[in-house]
């Protein structure tokens, strides 16, 4: 998808839009939501991930001008965040929370988005957008009447109807169906590809494997971690594991397991068998090897620790 931008001559160069943070904190009473966090980012997908409740939003809302920070500085394209009225002409912003009239239309929904950025042609803005989220068939009916996943769309195509050089979506894929994703995925890779920079929360780790180039891992309003994803994806995998394993044989099973490398510890009790290792790919093919050799039945390999808050909060601890 190719936007032509409204708010400037046709033909001429976006320039690269950079989001900058320097020793943010924000902080509500006694609550710190956001502590003296710092990044910088560039074109491209960014995934602000992090468990529920762990800033993402808050960091969100500052970077598009509606909170200030307690401490600290957002910039966008080197000018504060807050209260620079103007940037609004090259950012688009998707809450987590829905704001949508429900007696409007979806057309009507992104017609008044486009009327309130002031576009030249907002009738023709409206429809480019709404084609690109693949909403025409759906355009004339009431919003009120719309599917989570429907309404997530047209949300999108009313920030989107300028034609912004900067995208922040709190939560993106929350109640898409598959094909919705699949969708959703592809424009926003084609908009980055445009040169945009587009940073999206999300507390599930598949979806920002599946979309993010860069990564911010935020945890208790700490940045723990960040940059390529895949990096921070191998090191979240190289952590310590802990598998509650079932066999018909525990005993002679732990005898087996505790002499192999990928091993780090062995507890045995009556019911259960418990092991420990720092290397979850070597393991989970060591155990069935080592069972089938030894004449053992397995019959469950479960790994205890595998919330996402677990693995948070290894990274905080490192």
């Amino acid at each position: 998808m190719t936007m032509a931008s409204e708010s400037q001559p046709a033909g001429s160069a976006s320039p690269a839009v950079t989001i900058e943070a320097v020793n943010v904190s924000r902080w509500y009473g006694n609550i710190v939501a956001v502590n003296d966090v710092s990044f910088s980012l560039g074109p491209g997908i960014t995934g602000l991930l992090g468990p529920n409740g762990a800033g993402k939003s808050t960091i969100l809302h500052m970077a598009a001008g509606f909170l200030r920070p307690s401490k600290g500085t957002v910039r966008i394209a080197d000018r504060p965040a807050w209260q620079n009225h103007e940037m609004y002409r090259s950012v688009g912003l998707v809450p987590e929370r829905e704001s949508v009239y429900p007696f409007l239309t979806g057309y009507e929904f992104v017609l008044l988005s486009a009327k309130l950025f002031g576009l030249s042609d907002p009738e023709e803005a409206a429809h480019r957008a709404i084609r690109a989220v693949h909403m025409e068939a759906a355009q004339n009916r009431r919003v009120g009447g719309y599917s989570k996943g429907m309404r997530q769309r047209i949300r999108i195509a009313a920030a989107i109807v300028h034609d912004p050089q900067i995208l922040l979506l709190d939560e993106p894929f929350s109640g898409t169906d598959p094909a919705l994703r699949l969708q959703m995925t592809d424009l926003l890779r084609r908009m980055a590809g445009e040169g945009r920079t587009i940073v999206f929360s999300s507390h599930i780790l598949d979806e920002v494997e599946r979309l993010a180039e860069n990564v911010l891992v935020i945890v208790a309003g700490r940045l723990v971690a960040s940059g390529d994803f895949h990096a921070i994806r191998r090191l979240m995998t190289d952590r310590p594991h802990t598998f509650t394993v079932h066999s018909s044989d525990n005993r002679g099973l732990a005898v087996a397991l505790v002499a192999d490398e990928s091993v780090i510890g062995v507890e045995l009790d009556d019911e259960h068998l418990t092991v420990r290792t720092s290397q979850f790919a070597d393991f989970t093919h060591a155990a069935p090897r080592l069972a089938k050799t030894e004449g053992i039945t397995l019959q469950a390999l479960l790994p205890t620790d595998e919330s996402l808050e677990s693995v948070f909060s290894y990274l905080v601890k490192r």
